[in-house]
């Protein structure tokens, strides 16, 4: 790779000769807990992502989304984040079983900040726990628990730069290739996009 580029950065002595020092702010707004202000973001939050590591090494990131508030705060240091139906594949949680180390970014429909908390995940099943988690009478099967060791609020800058929540700056679509089309080319599992589609859509039809 090294060839290919004017120079690759090796050394954390390097990387900071090329960027400023963070500001007081950025490098002590860090905790190490959900306080009443990270709850209250948590509560109006419909979508996070989870980071997890596999065996092989490969970084994985995982799209959870439910009714806002669906990520329970247990206590201070706890979360809780049921899994619902999708297509079986548990890669978050074979990670973790693996390595246990987790990261999420809690985005909110509309608003350009974002909350980062990383620490240590568990799948579990709980009676209470899935009672409590439950949508439409329907509780989940797993639950991936969250062990907090840090916590922040991140700037909007990159949803402002993106225009993320600005629909008259949303690109045209009109040329994306539709997931059954990609599953049809990268699966070759001999069905028709028609075939594959009406899976989607029943998946979609039924959430919970």
């Amino acid at each position: 790779m090294s060839k290919r580029f004017d120079e690759v950065i090796a050394t954390q002595e390097r990387l900071r000769e090329l960027s400023d020092l963070p500001s007081f702010r950025a490098n002590n707004k860090v905790i190490d807990h959900v306080d009443e202000i990270c709850r209250r973001f948590i509560a109006a939050c419909p979508f996070v992502l989870v980071a997890s590591r596999g065996a092989d090494g490969h970084i994985d990131v995982s799209p959870k989304g439910d009714p806002a508030g669906f990520v329970a705060v247990l206590d201070d240091r706890t979360l809780a984040i049921p899994d619902r139906r999708g297509n079986n594949r548990l890669d978050t949680f074979e990670n973790l079983l693996v390595h246990p180390e987790i990261g999420l970014l809690f985005m909110i429909p509309g608003h350009g900040d974002t909350l980062r908390i990383s620490g240590t995940g568990t799948v579990v099943r709980d009676g209470a726990l899935q009672a409590r988690l439950a949508v439409e009478g329907k509780p989940p099967n797993l639950i991936l628990v969250i062990e907090i060791n840090e916590v922040f609020l991140h700037c909007p800058k990159c949803i402002a730069r993106s225009k993320l929540w600005s629909p008259g700056h949303w690109p045209n679509r009109s040329s994306l290739p539709s997931l059954a089309h990609a599953i049809v080319t990268h699966a070759r599992s001999g069905e028709t996009e028609a075939e594959v589609q009406a899976v989607i859509d029943h998946g979609l039809a039924n959430l919970y």
